[in-house]
């Protein structure tokens, strides 16, 4: 933590960017999310088990304030970001979203994180997206903090098995699904939180015509949830945001984990692993297998 606080003072004092936006502890189990721009505020900034938030989401809405503070007109932005989380700067990347020029990426070696604040570091609350792990460390990194460590075996169980629900029959698969989705009551915190989740109106927002209906009833709860995961197929690189944030703990990540399944058995693709890659929607190939549509 302390290389991290003296790089990222060292970035403000010398206007290399605008904002680091990083993560404060907060007691002694849990981080929040932080955007300093004052150099001795660097102080407060932490790396550990418990930086669980996808800070990625920040980037747009933390630009625009930390330009609108700079009197120098640095266009340049420092980002604490997870190895997994990077994944997510590289997919809005492609969708020309942010510039890679813009931003100065500060990642750990990473060895997981919790699933829940609050509770110790271990093999039984380790978040489920680090239980298959393989991107410990990133390439896109310009700096990258802390020692290898090995990832705890996870000891819990998980609530929900997608090896299990995709052996059930279609019907019984829409009925666990359609029974998930009644729970939800529409605070589109899962929007909120997507770091992939950026058009500036909503499909949901939309009232001329109405596409979904804003009322909290099945009808309209699984139009919602359908159109929000097909908006993200291709795209979703995994985070797990949107099933954290989730105050109904719906299984949002079941339907992205399957669609992202696809992408890479179909098409050969996985969102965010690489600059260099079109992206999956916006690209076309004559190659690509035509069984889809047969």
């Amino acid at each position: 933590m302390d290389e991290l606080r003296r790089f990222a003072r060292e970035l403000l004092l010398k206007k290399e960017v605008a904002a680091v936006i990083g993560y404060e502890q907060v007691g002694e189990a849990r981080t929040r999310p932080v955007v300093i721009t004052d150099p001795d505020e660097c102080r407060r900034l932490v790396l550990n088990e418990y930086c669980l938030n996808n800070l990625v989401v920040y980037l747009n809405r933390a630009r625009i304030k930390a330009l609108a503070r700079s009197k120098e007109g640095i266009r340049k932005l420092a980002v604490v970001a997870k190895p997994c989380d990077i994944r997510s700067i590289v997919a809005l990347i492609q969708e020309n979203q942010i510039r890679r020029e813009n931003l100065m990426i500060l990642s750990m070696n990473c060895h997981g994180v919790v699933r829940d604040f609050g509770c110790e570091f271990n093999g039984d609350n380790l978040a489920a997206k680090c239980i298959s792990c393989n991107t410990q460390s990133s390439t896109y990194a310009d700096k990258s903090f802390g020692e290898v460590r090995e990832i705890p075996k996870f000891t819990g169980k998980l609530e929900y098995d997608l090896s299990e629900i995709e052996q059930l029959p279609p019907s019984k698969r829409m009925e666990f699904f359609r029974e998930q989705f009644d729970k939800c009551i529409k605070c589109y915190a899962c929007r909120a939180v997507c770091p992939l989740c950026y058009c500036q109106r909503c499909i949901t927002d939309k009232t001329i015509p109405r596409w979904i209906e804003s009322s909290s009833h099945s009808r309209g709860n699984f139009a919602w949830n359908i159109v929000r995961a097909l908006h993200l197929s291709g795209r979703c690189t995994g985070c797990g945001e949107c099933e954290r944030a989730c105050p109904m703990d719906i299984p949002l990540s079941l339907l992205n984990r399957k669609m992202a399944m696809k992408s890479k058995e179909l098409f050969g693709y996985e969102s965010g692993k690489s600059t260099d890659n079109p992206t999956l929607v916006g690209s076309y190939d004559q190659k690509d297998s035509d069984e889809l549509f047969m």
